[in-house]
């Protein structure tokens, strides 16, 4: 009995020893969860005062002008953006007028390769549209990717609604990838596309690079041509639809210079672009 007794004592002292370290344990990991969830709201509050700072600063971006000189004979002037011009203040962008030019119309850098999206991205869509302006979304592509899957990572980021402008897809360098390859995965980029969607995308390209890559195998697309060095129209052929036509622009809301781009035709012809 006194062999069974002190066996008792024992197995009830390591029982309490083992619930008191349990105990502990639990205790100290409590502590560590709880730390982890402190500092993960103090970084989320600093993430959020940051961007509104940003933002609030981006308030007092302001410009007399466009600081560029603008085409004549073109009533709609837009531009175009990335992650590159940070936090914008989309109100003063379409609030800005100089002489009758105001921004009618932005494209905004959404996707990049096979799984990249730019972060800015959600933001200049959501504001831009609350702003008032005509917004387009654009992919740059990579031409030693596979155009399909680059086609699908755009597809799974933006979602069109009425009143957008058409997708684009910016295609600015060869990667060394032979012009038959590359005119390959650009179609299926294209087609992979305008399936989706239901619209025929838009191509951006230089003119030097349209007519050494590309050519009349891509007519039949709308045309966003880089040009700089013209004063009224762009260096090339063939129709085209929008023009950019300087990359070192100033507008309220945008602390970075900023690309300026016109619209080939009037208002009319613009709202028939449009997703409808």
């Amino acid at each position: 009995m006194k062999t069974s007794s002190a066996f008792s004592l024992q197995f009830r002292r390591a029982n309490f020893t083992i619930g008191m370290a349990r105990r502990k344990t639990f205790v100290k990991y409590k502590k560590i969860a709880l730390l982890v969830l402190f500092l993960g709201a103090l970084a989320t509050g600093a993430y959020h005062v940051y961007f509104w700072w940003l933002e609030y600063k981006t308030k007092f971006a302001k410009y007399p002008e466009f600081g560029i000189s603008l085409p004549t004979d073109y009533p709609i002037h837009g531009i175009d953006v990335s992650h590159h011009q940070s936090i914008i203040n989309w109100d003063a962008v379409k609030d800005m007028k100089v002489k009758n030019v105001q921004m009618g119309f932005t494209f905004i850098k959404a996707t990049e390769g096979l799984i990249s999206v730019d972060r800015q991205f959600k933001r200049n869509w959501k504001r831009a549209k609350e702003a008032g302006l005509a917004r387009g979304a654009y992919h740059f592509f990579l031409a030693h990717k596979n155009g399909k899957w680059q086609a699908n990572n755009f597809i799974s980021t933006v979602t069109l609604e009425k009143g957008d402008l058409p997708p684009v897809l910016d295609v600015e360098e060869t990667y060394g990838v032979r012009p038959p390859e590359l005119r390959k995965r650009v179609k299926e980029w294209l087609m992979t596309v305008e399936r989706r969607y239901g619209v025929k995308p838009i191509i951006y390209t230089g003119a030097d690079f349209y007519k050494s890559y590309l050519g009349k195998d891509f007519d039949e697309y709308p045309l966003w041509v880089a040009h700089y060095i013209s004063q009224n129209r762009p260096r090339i052929e063939r129709e085209w639809l929008f023009w950019q036509h300087n990359e070192t622009g100033r507008v309220n809301g945008i602390f970075t210079r900023v690309d300026f781009n016109v619209f080939n035709g009037d208002s009319s012809r613009f709202r028939q672009l449009l997703v409808q």
